[in-house]
């Protein structure tokens, strides 16, 4: 089995190029409505423009905030380090400075363009 989460944002091409950056990741679909981001052949996060309804009509409402409530995108990432490089150049906002965790990896929290909470980290042990 795998998870592959679908987010809603409000510009797909936007969001796509900062997680591309941010996770190292490549567009496996693009477009201004819809978007596939994968990491090799594995398809890790989808990206769907708020407003496109395609065939299955609208995923949510954009006036409810805070996007994403009680939802954490988690990112487990062989380059940690060079992620929470990457986070810092492109002065992504945030939420908790890297740490080691409780669970023995180590963990940086931050916020998407969108408001999504976002976690990197290091391989569990």
């Amino acid at each position: 089995m795998q998870l592959a989460p679908l987010i809603c944002v409000h510009d797909v091409p936007a969001v796509s190029a900062w997680y591309q950056q941010l996770l190292g990741c490549s567009s496996g679909h693009g477009g201004d409505e819809y978007e596939r981001l994968m990491d090799g052949g594995q398809l890790i996060l989808q990206l769907h423009r708020w407003d496109a309804e395609h065939q299955h009509g609208p995923l949510g409402d954009p006036s409810v905030r805070p996007y994403g409530n009680g939802v954490v995108l988690w990112f487990e990432l062989d380059d940690f380090d060079a992620a929470v490089r990457r986070a810092s150049d492109m002065q992504a906002e945030t939420l908790k400075e890297r740490r080691f965790s409780e669970n023995g990896n180590w963990e940086y929290w931050l916020r998407d363009p969108n408001g999504y909470t976002v976690v990197l980290t290091s391989p569990l042990p």
